[in-house]
Protein backbone atom coordinates (compact mmCIF):
# COMPACT_ATOMS: atom_id res chain seq x y z
CA UNK A 1 0.00 0.00 0.00
CA UNK A 2 1.69 3.62 -1.01
CA UNK A 3 0.88 5.54 1.78
CA UNK A 4 0.95 9.88 0.48
CA UNK A 5 2.21 12.44 2.71
CA UNK A 6 -1.06 14.06 4.32
CA UNK A 7 -0.29 18.31 3.05
CA UNK A 8 0.24 20.18 5.84
CA UNK A 9 0.09 24.30 5.96
CA UNK A 10 3.02 26.60 6.02
CA UNK A 11 2.80 29.87 7.11
CA UNK A 12 4.46 32.69 4.21
CA UNK A 13 5.49 35.78 6.42
CA UNK A 14 6.83 38.48 3.14
CA UNK A 15 9.59 40.24 4.61
CA UNK A 16 11.14 43.64 3.28
CA UNK A 17 10.97 46.52 1.35
CA UNK A 18 10.43 47.59 -2.39
CA UNK A 19 13.80 47.85 -4.84
CA UNK A 20 14.59 51.70 -4.38
CA UNK A 21 15.49 52.09 -7.74
CA UNK A 22 12.24 50.61 -8.98
CA UNK A 23 9.43 52.69 -10.75
CA UNK A 24 5.82 52.98 -9.34
CA UNK A 25 4.65 51.06 -12.60
CA UNK A 26 7.52 48.22 -11.98
CA UNK A 27 5.89 48.00 -8.73
CA UNK A 28 2.42 47.76 -9.73
CA UNK A 29 3.06 44.92 -12.90
CA UNK A 30 4.73 42.97 -10.25
CA UNK A 31 1.99 43.61 -7.85
CA UNK A 32 -0.49 42.72 -10.30
CA UNK A 33 1.30 39.49 -11.42
CA UNK A 34 1.39 38.50 -8.02
CA UNK A 35 -1.93 38.65 -7.22
CA UNK A 36 -2.40 36.47 -10.50
CA UNK A 37 -0.37 34.19 -9.23
CA UNK A 38 -2.16 34.01 -5.98
CA UNK A 39 -5.22 33.92 -7.04
CA UNK A 40 -4.42 30.54 -9.43
CA UNK A 41 -2.51 28.97 -5.91
CA UNK A 42 -5.88 29.96 -4.09
CA UNK A 43 -8.16 27.96 -6.95
CA UNK A 44 -6.22 25.42 -7.34
CA UNK A 45 -6.28 24.78 -2.94
CA UNK A 46 -2.59 25.14 -3.10
CA UNK A 47 -2.51 28.55 -0.78
CA UNK A 48 -5.03 29.77 1.72
CA UNK A 49 -5.76 32.92 3.05
CA UNK A 50 -3.71 35.78 3.85
CA UNK A 51 -3.41 39.78 3.47
CA UNK A 52 -1.20 42.64 3.86
CA UNK A 53 -0.36 44.04 7.08
CA UNK A 54 -1.47 47.62 8.32
CA UNK A 55 2.00 49.63 9.19
CA UNK A 56 0.45 50.72 12.10
CA UNK A 57 0.77 48.27 15.52
CA UNK A 58 2.04 47.57 19.03
CA UNK A 59 4.94 45.82 20.08
CA UNK A 60 3.85 44.14 23.66
CA UNK A 61 6.35 43.03 26.23
CA UNK A 62 5.98 42.25 29.96
CA UNK A 63 7.35 45.76 30.74
CA UNK A 64 5.46 47.93 28.27
CA UNK A 65 3.38 48.36 24.84
CA UNK A 66 5.09 50.53 22.43
CA UNK A 67 4.13 51.94 19.25
CA UNK A 68 5.21 49.22 16.44
CA UNK A 69 5.09 46.96 14.99
CA UNK A 70 8.68 46.21 14.39
CA UNK A 71 10.94 45.48 16.80
CA UNK A 72 13.50 46.59 14.67
CA UNK A 73 12.95 48.35 10.45
CA UNK A 74 15.36 45.28 9.42
CA UNK A 75 12.75 43.30 10.34
CA UNK A 76 9.66 44.55 8.33
CA UNK A 77 6.61 42.02 7.92
CA UNK A 78 4.15 43.45 4.91
CA UNK A 79 1.81 40.65 5.03
CA UNK A 80 1.60 36.65 5.64
CA UNK A 81 -0.72 33.58 3.98
CA UNK A 82 -0.52 29.83 3.88
CA UNK A 83 0.94 27.30 1.65
CA UNK A 84 -0.81 23.81 1.66
CA UNK A 85 2.49 21.44 0.35
CA UNK A 86 3.46 17.71 1.08
CA UNK A 87 6.70 19.28 2.57
CA UNK A 88 8.96 22.28 3.87
CA UNK A 89 10.80 21.87 0.77
CA UNK A 90 7.37 21.96 -1.86
CA UNK A 91 5.89 25.04 0.21
CA UNK A 92 9.91 26.73 -0.33
CA UNK A 93 9.51 26.05 -4.20
CA UNK A 94 5.73 27.47 -4.45
CA UNK A 95 7.01 30.70 -2.16
CA UNK A 96 9.81 31.20 -4.71
CA UNK A 97 7.49 31.20 -7.49
CA UNK A 98 6.51 34.68 -5.82
CA UNK A 99 7.20 37.60 -8.72
CA UNK A 100 7.42 40.03 -5.77
CA UNK A 101 11.07 37.92 -4.75
CA UNK A 102 12.32 39.84 -8.07
CA UNK A 103 12.21 43.86 -6.63
CA UNK A 104 13.42 42.73 -3.20
CA UNK A 105 10.84 41.32 -0.98
CA UNK A 106 11.78 38.23 0.40
CA UNK A 107 9.05 34.91 2.00
CA UNK A 108 9.70 33.65 5.26
CA UNK A 109 8.69 29.91 5.00
CA UNK A 110 8.05 28.41 8.25
CA UNK A 111 5.56 24.86 9.54
CA UNK A 112 3.20 25.25 11.82
CA UNK A 113 4.04 23.30 14.95
CA UNK A 114 0.50 22.00 16.03
CA UNK A 115 1.69 20.60 19.36
CA UNK A 116 0.70 22.33 22.71
CA UNK A 117 3.65 24.28 24.23
CA UNK A 118 5.10 22.75 26.61
CA UNK A 119 8.49 23.91 29.33
CA UNK A 120 10.37 20.64 28.68
CA UNK A 121 10.44 20.77 24.95
CA UNK A 122 12.86 22.12 22.71
CA UNK A 123 11.48 25.09 20.60
CA UNK A 124 11.61 28.67 19.12
CA UNK A 125 11.21 29.87 22.52
CA UNK A 126 13.21 27.81 24.51
CA UNK A 127 16.77 29.52 26.31
CA UNK A 128 20.27 28.50 24.52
Amino acid sequence: MNQQTQPSDYLILSRGQWDKNASRDEIQAVIDRFYAWYDRLVSEGRIGPGHRLAPEGKVVSRQVATDGPFAEAKEVVGGYWFIRANSLEEAARIAAENPCLAYGLVCEVRPLDLTRASAYALTNETPT
